[in-house]
């Protein structure tokens, strides 16, 4: 389910040449509330939600959830005083910046998320795995063994782990789905 809202604007907006998509870091569960809380002030947001079942010990059923928890999407010109009114927005956290600048998103990446929303493609979180990381296997034979991702190989789907064993480093191929990192 896609969620935007756009309004009548109660700031100046600027031309859309000028206007950017920015990642706005939000409390914990706090998603929806600032969503709302940023269309009514006007501002262009974009709070993608995928379906999921419950996690309660009584009953499973259906429930929509942030497609990145923490995490939801402006549209905006941010030059201008507007980002002081999305970091006053209360359960804002932050605008994900470098360097104090707010770090636009690519438009490609917001409409590559969109298209999978509009699709009903299914859609399953996935930790964000680095190159160095250190990660853990979750599944499969070698459960529990942790070590540092080498690399990805694309063409196979497949990543290489440099386990430490006795002090040395041994590879092995996994699937992706077997794999974690550790602060997940």
């Amino acid at each position: 389910m896609v969620e935007i809202a756009q309004l009548e604007p109660i700031i100046q907006q600027p031309s859309p040449a000028e206007e950017h998509w920015y990642a706005v870091h939000t409390r914990s569960r706090h998603e929806q509330a600032v969503y709302e809380r940023l269309k009514n002030k006007s501002i262009y947001a974009f709070l993608p939600k995928i379906e999921v079942w419950s996690a309660r010990k009584d009953r499973q059923k259906r429930i929509q959830v942030p497609m990145f928890r923490g995490y939801l999407f402006i549209r905006a010109n941010l030059e201008n005083r507007l980002w002081l009114t999305v970091l006053q927005t209360p359960g804002v956290a932050r605008i994900i910046s470098s360097n104090g600048k707010p770090v636009p998103i690519p438009e490609n990446q917001i409409a590559s998320i969109q298209t999978i929303l509009e699709n009903d493609t299914v859609v399953t979180p996935y930790p964000y795995l680095n190159v160095g990381e250190r990660v853990r296997i979750v599944a499969g034979p070698l459960r529990g063994v942790e070590g540092i991702l080498l690399r990805f190989k694309p063409n196979k789907q497949r990543l290489i782990l440099s386990v430490d064993l006795l002090q040395q480093s041994v590879c092995v191929e996994l699937n992706t789905i077997e794999v974690e990192p550790i602060n997940f």
